[in-house]
């Protein structure tokens, strides 16, 4: 979400940046939202004169009231009495008037917010221009990507020769992108996020925080854009709560109407929850597999930070990711988000997406993202410095792991000709020791 007066003062630029995100259906809304606020601005200005007019006429009354009530001169009191209902009269135009200009200015307030909350942030100039993730643009690989000699089987029919899932009971129970997850390959899951919590606690003295995991719509409103909302949220019918899509949406909601000491700065948070998603859209659920679900469970990064830092934080994030993934000997490659396929509130985003030797191609299994002070500013959130002065914070999140999708890269990238799967040095206290998985025999 962005300044109003940096709206005001920066029409084209802010024109031009709707047309890098191909979104050119928004450009009039840049000349109606100023138009708005000018006219919220004009109300604003006549409440004014209006309140100094009352209060002079109100303040005029005052000796008026004493010279009539000393005087003896039947005409004059007449005169006086007529001049004091006279004032009293012209305040209460005046109030009529303010209340109709009052409510005329909070209808200028919705309607520009809402536009507002539409208009998109301002992209980092460093991102590439595209329409679409088809224009997203590969950085750097971590890893070599290797295909074996032997056939690679959909990660379901590895869970499969583990006894290791069922999505079809899940299907009887919850429906289309549920599963259970069993033996070996539930314990796996666990130990992935186990390990992520302690490489986020222990090496990168991140605070672990466990957020509730449902929010008010307020909170919604503030941490993500209206498109996502719809394709995501799960609500509970009649309360005002959803079900978090991603931890980050209450680990930012946590700060909102807040002032943070600048001496704290960074916060540096990492999160673990179970996350739902309706998944409405292009993508839609995957019937098969376990990459596009329902219901999941993420280990997060969190960051709220002063301006200056943001940008250096982002490639901290991100490089976190890359160097857990290579931990467990997974090749990633890092790709940058283009303008086209950044969410409206991100000022810069990127993906690490993981190597399948199955399709022969990676694919997205982290997203980090600078959202500049879009959630700040929708939330209220601001640092206070030393000398005194407020200013909004920036805030950054980004995947650590997320569970069950990750496990489709582990079990391809270790899967051995024999259909074991060997199991990482640093994942194996996690497992019980174990150092490879056995399936179970046909």
């Amino acid at each position: 979400m962005l300044d109003i007066r940096f709206v005001r003062e920066n029409p084209d630029a802010v024109k031009e940046n709707i047309k890098k995100k191909f979104q050119d259906s928004k450009l009039p809304l840049v000349d109606e939202v100023i138009r708005l606020d000018a006219e919220k601005r004009a109300t604003q200005q006549e409440v004014e004169s209006l309140k100094a007019a009352r209060n002079k006429l109100s303040k005029a009354n005052g000796p008026l009231f004493g010279q009539l009530k000393k005087c003896e001169d039947e005409a004059k009191k007449a005169e006086l009495q007529a001049q004091i209902d006279a004032n009293n009269a012209a305040v209460k135009a005046d109030a009529d008037r303010m209340a109709e200009l009052d409510k005329r200015q909070a209808e200028l307030e919705d309607k520009i917010r809402d536009i507002m909350y539409t208009i998109p942030q301002m992209i980092d100039p460093s991102v590439p221009i595209g329409p679409d993730d088809s224009a997203n643009v590969e950085v750097e690989r971590f890893g070599e990507p290797v295909v074996p000699d032997y056939e690679i089987p959909h990660h379901v029919d590895i869970m499969q020769s583990f006894n290791g899932i069922d999505k079809e009971s899940a299907g009887e129970v919850a429906g289309m992108g549920f599963y259970y997850l069993l033996g070996d390959i539930a314990r796996l899951h666990e130990a992935v996020l186990a390990y992520a919590r302690d490489f986020m606690i222990d090496e990168k003295k991140f605070t672990y925080v466990i957020p509730p995991f449902m929010m008010h719509g307020n909170v919604v409103k503030g941490v993500m854009s209206f498109p996502e909302m719809e394709a995501m949220m799960y609500k509970i019918e009649g309360e005002d709560l959803y079900l978090i899509g991603t931890s980050e949406h209450t680990m930012i909601g946590r700060f909102i109407g807040k002032t943070l000491s600048e001496a704290d700065m960074p916060l540096t948070l990492t999160s673990y929850s179970p996350c739902f998603r309706k998944e409405v859209g292009s993508h839609g659920l995957e019937e098969r597999g376990v990459y596009r679900i329902h219901q999941f469970e993420k280990q997060e990064m969190i960051v709220v930070c002063k301006p200056e830092e943001s940008m250096e934080w982002y490639d901290r994030l991100w490089k976190n990711s890359v160097e857990l993934f290579r931990n467990l000997e997974i090749p990633v490659r890092q790709l940058e988000c283009c303008s086209g396929d950044l969410a409206d509130l991100k000022v810069k985003s990127c993906d690490i997406e993981a190597w399948s030797p199955r399709q022969k191609k990676y694919f997205e299994v982290c997203s980090c993202s600078n959202l500049g002070d879009a959630q700040a500013r929708r939330l209220g959130i601001r640092i206070k410095g030393e000398d005194g002065k407020t200013y909004l914070a920036h805030t950054l999140n980004n995947t650590c792991v997320a569970p069950p999708r990750m496990l489709i890269a582990f079990l391809e990238n270790h899967l051995q000709a024999d259909g074991t799967v060997t199991i990482p040095k640093v994942l194996q206290p996690y497992m019980g020791g174990k150092a490879v998985l056995v399936p179970n025999k046909k």
